[in-house]
């Protein structure tokens, strides 16, 4: 969990408590606590919130936060996961 991970540790080294951040994403505590366990998807909207609160580039944190909606798709198809990526970003580059 590239996203989640990143997340905590920027927050710890501002030194903000998660209460802080559910404040801005207009949630309770107990269900920030559950966006950096992973045990809850954020929503897209929700990455731009974290990204200014935490003072992080924007692009940079939606696309950890792609990449792990895209491995945790993929991650059960080990033996055709790199193919599937391959095509996925051939047809985006023809796009």
């Amino acid at each position: 969990m590239l996203f989640t991970e990143f997340i905590r540790q920027s927050r710890e080294q501002l030194q903000l408590p998660q209460r802080k951040l559910a404040e801005a994403l207009d949630i309770d505590t107990a269900t920030y606590c559950k966006i950096e366990k992973g045990e809850r998807k954020v929503k897209k909207e929700q990455v731009v919130v974290i990204a200014q609160v935490l003072n992080i580039e924007e692009k940079e944190l939606l696309s950890l936060w792609l990449a792990d909606q895209v491995s945790a798709i993929v991650a059960d198809e080990k033996s055709i996961a790199e193919k599937v990526l391959n095509i996925a970003k051939d047809n985006i580059n023809r796009e």
